[in-house]
């Protein structure tokens, strides 16, 4: 089923990128420019992209066309239950009023299905035009993202808070860049507060969680019996030298940068060498760590892994965070 997706535009690659993470090899990317992205997946899939922090809407790709009077032809009666309302979203700053091309189509679908009735309130089924300058994306949205989901678990409304916590957004697609499958297990070895944690478990997969701080384990735990979590193991330790009895899918973490509060003063580069070193044992064959980091990963990471992608991510004037996709190598 081909499905038009549109993007965030918080970030240049991220918001393609974590799509494409998510789906893995099950995708076929038919258009892609600037926030519009068109793919073709199998149609059980589709739920899946309910999980994306960085698309806006996903929606059911009916018709492309240049002309508006050619969705005449289109089965309305078969895209519509009970009622609907048209919704343009304009792109590239087209020089169109909004209002008279959604009663423009509002009106050729009721022409000729006399039956279908608009609901501008509360409407069953939405109509989503995404007007370019140069087409015309006829589609009906299927989700929207949950925008109070993110409001709701902001660091500060969590019962354990703690500064310099990442953002749940960010958080929610580190998660989907690692790849992991409800079901599966996620480990973060630096878990801090349980950010990462709280979206991994939200989405499904089982998850692991470690810090050297016996503080934060404590307050991870408290926040993750106030979402609702319950599919979670917690270890006080040091990520340096974390052994799981079973390696797992996914490592997703983000290291403090404040290194001395956490791992007793030691190098920042010595404890990257040190954290990969456990990875190798801790992480499945082919699976994936994502990490992110205020420096490159190339001369830290050993032959045993290689880095897939990286995307920066300017946090303020003298802090940049470098979200590594590493691979582990079979």
């Amino acid at each position: 089923m081909e499905i038009a997706l549109i993007l965030s535009g918080e970030h240049n690659t991220l918001p393609a990128s974590e799509v494409k993470n998510l789906l893995e090899t099950e995708y076929k990317i038919k258009y892609h420019k600037n926030k519009i992205m068109i793919i073709d997946i199998p149609p059980e899939k589709i739920p899946t992209l309910s999980r994306l922090a960085y698309t806006h809407e996903i929606c059911q790709l009916i018709s492309t066309t240049k002309e508006i009077n050619n969705i005449k032809k289109l089965p309305w009666e078969q895209l519509i239950k009970d009622n609907f309302a048209v919704r343009v979203k304009k792109m590239d700053k087209t020089p169109i009023e909004s209002p008279l091309i959604e009663k423009k189509i509002g009106t050729i679908i009721k022409k000729k299905h006399p039956h279908l009735q608009v609901n501008l309130e509360n409407p069953r089924t939405i109509i989503r035009p995404i007007i370019k300058k140069d087409k015309i994306f006829i589609t009906k949205r299927l989700y929207k993202t949950d925008k109070k989901h993110f409001n709701r678990v902001k660091p500060h409304k969590r019962p354990f808070f703690y500064p310099g916590s990442m953002s749940p957004k960010l958080a929610r697609c580190m998660v989907n860049l690692s790849s992991v499958k409800e079901g599966e297990t996620l480990l973060d070895p630096f878990c801090g507060t349980g950010g990462i944690l709280i979206e991994a478990g939200i989405i499904g997969a089982r998850i692991i969680g470690a810090d050297i701080d016996p503080k934060m384990v404590k307050g991870t735990e408290k926040n993750l019996k106030y979402y609702g979590i319950k599919d979670y193991e917690l270890i006080r330790a040091d990520a340096r030298k974390l052994r799981l009895e079973k390696p797992v899918k996914a490592i997703v973490t983000d290291p403090p940068y404040g290194i001395s509060a956490s791992t007793r003063g030691e190098k920042q580069e010595k404890l990257y060498r040190e954290f990969f070193k456990t990875a190798k044992h801790n992480l499945q064959e082919d699976g994936r760590i994502c990490i992110a980091t205020p420096f490159h990963l190339e001369e830290i990471i050993d032959e045993k892994f290689t880095i897939k992608e990286k995307h920066a991510i300017r946090m303020h004037k003298s802090l940049t965070r470098i979200i590594h996709i590493i691979k582990k190598r079979s």
